[in-house]
């Protein structure tokens, strides 16, 4: 198949360029996915900023998307359960198999991973807000052709917010829970913690159009923090928190989350902290005796999540709050940018 392909391209800082190149033949053991739609991601949007996120600096220009959909138009090779025609989630994440940590069930931490729209490997993996793009079979999650591409696409922050409740244990039935950040992950997380049986959900932010946002999904109690933490520390006095989730990938967040829950407590790490070295109240951790772990991306959450869309179970679309196309990504990104004015920002196919 020969061609052209559209595809938004990271050049630097703020700069981000739909781009048309020539469509390259499509490898073995590979299959072709036609775009159908992409969710707009934190980390994405940090690209976007400052060309980088966390430790992983874009160094070549780099195609963004990982939170993608869409139909299968091409295979070269065996692809067991798929053909021609199918609706896919696209899991972004290309596991070895191999490595230890694949070997003992962590495949998210796999030593070889690649990632798609990722910086963390030089040459960088491209991502897959382009018209066309190309995936492992293994990658490809059959959906139903009336589940939207939209909804299907949302499969892969769903997953990083399950395999976060997960990693907060199995004594998160029936326990206070507090989340650090109401953007769209913080949302899933919230959804999810539901899922797994948490007690009272209280959701905390900066901004007051997200927090209204958590009110209407369920959160028990929202506490805006830009008018003060008189509540937030009011409510950690009372040893009733059990389990904090970060979410908002500030050093204030982490430092918040480890103040507020309970001795014997659990903090869980989901948002991508700033490069480098950060303070960390390392003292409240010890004699608190907090359990402080990290969630990074997900492993076989991913299916679990789209399970739950394809279900019903968990309506991500929800959270959807503009669509735009493909074509106008630079625009969709300044919107998904606005935090006053989006929670979540979707591209469509053209």
């Amino acid at each position: 198949m020969s061609g052209q392909v559209i595809a938004a391209t990271l050049f630097g800082p703020q700069d981000l360029r739909v781009v048309e190149r020539p469509l390259e033949p499509l490898a073995p053991c590979m299959v072709r996915v036609r775009f159908g739609a992409g969710g707009i991601c934190g980390s994405d949007l940090h690209y976007f900023r400052h060309a980088r996120t966390g430790d992983f600096v874009v160094t070549s220009p780099l195609v963004l998307g990982h939170e993608i959909s869409g139909e299968i138009i091409e295979i070269n090779g065996a692809a067991p359960g798929l053909g021609v025609g199918d609706h896919v989630a696209v899991n972004p994440s290309r596991w070895c198999g191999r490595c230890a940590r694949c070997l003992e069930g962590r495949a998210n931490l796999c030593e070889n991973i690649y990632f798609m729209g990722s910086a963390s490997k030089t040459p960088h993996m491209q991502g897959g807000f382009a018209s066309l793009f190309d995936a492992t079979p293994a990658q490809c999650f059959k959906v139903p052709s009336d589940v939207a591409y939209q909804a299907a696409a949302l499969a892969e922050p769903l997953g990083v917010s399950l395999h976060a409740v997960a990693r907060a244990g199995d004594d998160i039935r029936g326990r206070n829970v507090i989340l650090f950040g109401a953007g769209p992950i913080g949302l899933l997380t919230m959804l999810a913690a539901r899922l797994a049986g948490c007690g009272e959900l209280t959701v905390v932010d900066i901004a007051a159009a997200p927090l209204a946002f958590a009110r209407r999904l369920g959160a028990d109690r929202t506490i805006d923090l830009s008018s003060g933490d008189a509540e937030l520390q009011g409510l950690a006095a009372g040893g009733s928190l059990d389990v904090a989730f970060e979410i908002s990938g500030t050093t204030a967040g982490l430092a918040a989350a480890i103040a507020s829950v309970r001795r014997g407590g659990t903090v869980v790490q989901i948002g991508n902290l700033p490069g480098g070295q950060i303070p960390l109240p390392a003292n409240a951790v010890m004699a608190k005796e907090i359990d402080l772990k990290g969630a990074f991306r997900f492993g076989s959450e991913f299916g679990r999540a789209v399970d739950f869309i394809v279900s019903g179970e968990v309506d991500v679309l929800k959270l959807v709050t503009a669509e735009r196309t493909l074509s106008s990504a630079p625009d969709a990104f300044r919107l998904a940018a606005d935090r006053s004015q989006s929670v979540k920002v979707v591209l469509t196919a053209d």
